[in-house]
């Protein structure tokens, strides 16, 4: 009867809140809030995790305690960056998954760029698997007159969604301007690239990302499983090339060396997408990244002054204290 009742008198989204409110705002515990609502302990577990997947529910955690453990100060004067924000899941690294480390550095990045971003501010977005994870965890945030730009052109793969969206993403949940790059990330001869780069609407995106205050990116291996070869932008023997040339990792689809420098090797020609020296000018530049495997390109990329603010998970944290 008394479900009858509350079927009646709310609906899905209402009831969603009030559990929301009597967990997070009230303290009442699952169980607690299962006998309240005459319903099972796994229905309001479920009903939780809903409120939450559909932004019902926004949880924001102050960044300052996500970078203020011991580790993230050592980092920080180790490498002298201003922050960096270490992504803790409890476990053993052994029983961390892959797609839960990214789901947890996702929402810390998330966190992270909430934290650094001003008003006015205009943000350089990336893309890949971690930044469409940060994307996916932003917390619905207003930030006024702020604006985003994308700075890979479109590209789709298997794993991640099309480059876009990302940006779109994260400008809606800070109510935010959004400008994306009307073009492919990646021609497919130099100069056809040349060409669509000179197209004005292009032309205008692409001199947009020369004055970004804020840049939100990740860093990729080298190895043959490189996200820049699984979302066909390069070949494998491109990639061979490019290590040979001394490319230790991959930040918006470009190449850097050990020393941070750009390696100009292919599919460098055919790219349309913010440069090396564009990433280098902004303010504020949030890298986030996890995995011991990106150590190197972490490091690349710290000396090649890509990065003030720095997101990671804590395997990778220990691995560069250690470098």
């Amino acid at each position: 009867m008394q479900k009858d009742q509350n079927a009646r008198y709310y609906n899905k989204e209402t009831m969603l809140a009030n559990v929301a409110l009597l967990y997070y705002g009230e303290g009442l515990t699952q169980s607690d809030i299962a006998r309240r609502m005459s319903v099972s302990r796994a229905t309001v577990v479920n009903m939780l995790r809903e409120a939450r997947e559909t932004r019902i529910v926004n949880i924001l955690v102050e960044g300052k305690y996500l970078a203020g453990s011991s580790m993230s100060n050592e980092l920080r004067d180790k490498f002298g960056l201003e922050d960096v924000y270490v992504a803790n899941s409890g476990k053993s690294d052994s029983k961390v998954s892959r797609a839960e480390m990214l789901r947890h550095l996702g929402r810390v990045g998330a966190i992270a760029l909430t934290d650094i971003t001003e008003p006015g501010d205009t943000i350089g977005v990336a893309w890949g698997e971690t930044i469409f994870s940060l994307s996916e965890q932003m917390p619905q945030v207003r930030k006024p007159d702020v604006t985003v730009c994308q700075m890979i052109g479109s590209m789709n793969s298997e794993i991640v969604p099309a480059s876009e969206q990302c940006a779109i993403q994260i400008a809606n949940m800070m109510s935010a301007k959004c400008f994306t790059l009307h073009a492919p990330g990646v021609g497919s001869s130099p100069e056809i690239a040349a060409l669509l780069r000179t197209e004005p609407t292009i032309e205008q995106q692409l001199l947009r990302l020369r004055s970004l205050d804020v840049t939100v990116a990740s860093i990729g291996h080298v190895g043959d499983q490189t996200h820049l070869v699984k979302a066909n932008m390069t070949t494998l023997e491109e990639l061979h090339a490019a290590r040979d040339a001394g490319a230790v990792g991959v930040i918006c689809c470009r190449y850097i060396d050990a020393n941070g420098e750009p390696v100009r090797v292919p599919p460098d020609d055919r790219l349309i997408a913010t440069d090396c020296e564009d990433l280098r000018l902004a303010r504020k530049k949030l890298l986030v990244v996890g995995g011991v495997r990106r150590k190197d390109a972490v490091l690349a990329a710290i000396k090649g002054d890509y990065v003030t603010h720095l997101c990671i998970d804590q395997s990778l944290a220990a691995a560069l204290l250690d470098s």
